[in-house]
Formats: structure tokens, C-alpha cells, sequence
């Protein structure tokens, strides 16, 4: 994929941006075609994406593929959606791998069948030891779900003796999320118009700015990444605190 000259990295812009990639349904219904069609097309649109990122100095992109919530679709659109990502793995290992991709998946793993969580381990053994953008993939992911898996392996930890109850704060959880390597997100983009959060990364958002944009996901492209890059980083962020 050609790369835009123009498209650089802004001196304080986002190292973490976590997207919800929506709208794939409709931009596919707009155009008289099935929500799957979408969905094909939003996949190739992450790899442009992902490819722009160190040009704009992200260091790690999490993107939203698949919700825990999700498995409510009907079971043509799920059973797309998995072979999809069987199909997407298989065919972008090798080129995230020459492009020194890290890819890391975070969500329950238990439901998915056996050749994608295979899939999904192979890509994380072969991409474990590069250098480049961190991509985190969040797949049958809840914020929800995770924070309660969070906590049952921290009270398991409590109950076994291995950790105080007195010692349990808000630097200890994090330490039990499936996010547990990663920064907290800087930006956090909803494309579609949509203006919720819908359970994504709840704990780990909670002093992200935030960018809700009309664009559906098929449509997004690395140009408009690098505006909003460039507005968050003409933002004042204070974390509570004021200035003197």
C-alpha cells in the first residue's frame, strides 16, 4: 500500500489510540450489499491503518473487532465474522510480520473454536519478539467480562494467601486485567456516529480523550487518523489537577 509523505507524527500526539471500528453493517447496506461485504472491507481498511502508525508516532493501536455481546448477531453474520478472522489471520501473518508488527489478542478465548485460538496463538508466538507498533486486538472482549475475570483472579490470589486484602488498591487490579503490558489509551476513536463507549477498555479509559466521528469504518483512512492525532494533541490534559 502506497504511504502518504505528507502523513507524520505530531510532537504530542496520542503513543496509545483504541478504536472501535463501527459501521461495517451500513456502510455495506448503503450500497445494497450484505453486512458480511462490510465487514470484509472494514478488515482490509486496519491494515492501512496499522501501517500509518509509525509514521504518526503511535506506538499502540488496539482496535475493537469482536464483543462479547456480538454473539447476539444472527448466526450467519457470526459464523462471517469468525471466518474472517480465521481468514485474515492466515492470510496478513506474514506481512505483519516483515512490517515488525507485535500483535497481542486480549478477551475470553474459551468460546472461540479451536482453529482460530490456534491462529491466534501462532500469530502471537510469531510476532512476540518485534519491535514495531504493538497491535492489540480485542476479540469476544467486554469491559465487563474483563474486569470480573480481573477480580476472580485477584480474590483467588487473596484467598490463597498470596496477596493482602489491605493491599488491594487501584494499582493492584490493573495488574489482573488482559491489558496488564500495555500503557493506558491516549485517544480513544468511535467511528459511525455513534457516541457510546460500549464496553470497551472501561478501566483502562477512564482519563482517555475521547473522538466520536461520523465516518463509517470502511471509510476511515490514515489522513483522518492524523487530524484527529492532531487534535488531541492541541488538547489541555490535566488528569483532575489545574494549572497554576
Amino acid at each position: 500500500m502506497p504511504k502518504d509523505p505528507d502523513i507524520a507524527a505530531h510532537p504530542h500526539g496520542p503513543g496509545h489510540v483504541a478504536i472501535i471500528m463501527d459501521g461495517n453493517g451500513r456502510w455495506a447496506q448503503a450500497r445494497g450489499r450484505p453486512r458480511l461485504f462490510g465487514h470484509h472491507a472494514g478488515a482490509r481498511r486496519v491494515r492501512e491503518v496499522v501501517e500509518a502508525c509509525p509514521r504518526l508516532g503511535i506506538k499502540y493501536l488496539t482496535i475493537f473487532a469482536f464483543s462479547t455481546e456480538n454473539w447476539k448477531r444472527t448466526q450467519v453474520e457470526v459464523a462471517g465474522l469468525m471466518s474472517l478472522f480465521r481468514r485474515y489471520i492466515a492470510k496478513e501473518m506474514q506481512a505483519i510480520a516483515a512490517n515488525n508488527v507485535r500483535v497481542r489478542f486480549i478477551g475470553d478465548r474459551v468460546r472461540l473454536d479451536k482453529k482460530l485460538i490456534a491462529l491466534m496463538d501462532q500469530l502471537e508466538q510469531e510476532t512476540g519478539g518485534n519491535t514495531g507498533t504493538q497491535l492489540t486486538i480485542a476479540l469476544n472482549y467486554g469491559g465487563r467480562d474483563e474486569v470480573a475475570r480481573a477480580t476472580k483472579r485477584l480474590a483467588q490470589d487473596v484467598a490463597d494467601g498470596r496477596l493482602r486484602p489491605e493491599d488491594v488498591d487501584e494499582e493492584t487490579l490493573p495488574k489482573y486485567l488482559d491489558t496488564h503490558v500495555l500503557p493506558d489509551p491516549d485517544l480513544v476513536i468511535r467511528t459511525s456516529g455513534e457516541a457510546r463507549i460500549s464496553n470497551f477498555l472501561l478501566w483502562q479509559s477512564a482519563y482517555a480523550e475521547y473522538e466520536f466521528i461520523d465516518t463509517l469504518w470502511p471509510d476511515f483512512t490514515a489522513d483522518e487518523l492524523s487530524r484527529l492525532c492532531q487534535s488531541y494533541g492541541a488538547r489541555d490534559r490535566r488528569f483532575g489537577s489545574v494549572k497554576a
